[in-house]
């Protein structure tokens, strides 16, 4: 059996599957915004400290850069 000679018809084959994987993928789409709408429940804390992040580091020098 000779590949090239059916070369054709694999990549024929091959553009059926993609094109129904892509439907069927598709089809799920209103499944998922259907769960994404479910309404969430979100609780607010207001008196949190926030936090904060502090770097205290020397700045490099032209040298040191150059170094690098």
């Amino acid at each position: 059996m000779n590949i090239a000679k059916h070369m054709e018809s694999i990549f024929l084959a091959a553009a059926v599957i993609a094109g129904a994987t892509s439907l069927a993928s598709a089809a799920d789409a209103d499944a998922t915004r259907l769960a994404m709408s479910a309404p969430v429940t979100q609780m607010v804390v207001h008196h949190a400290k926030m936090p904060v992040v502090v770097v205290a580091a020397k700045r490099l020098s032209a040298a040191e850069k150059a170094a690098l």
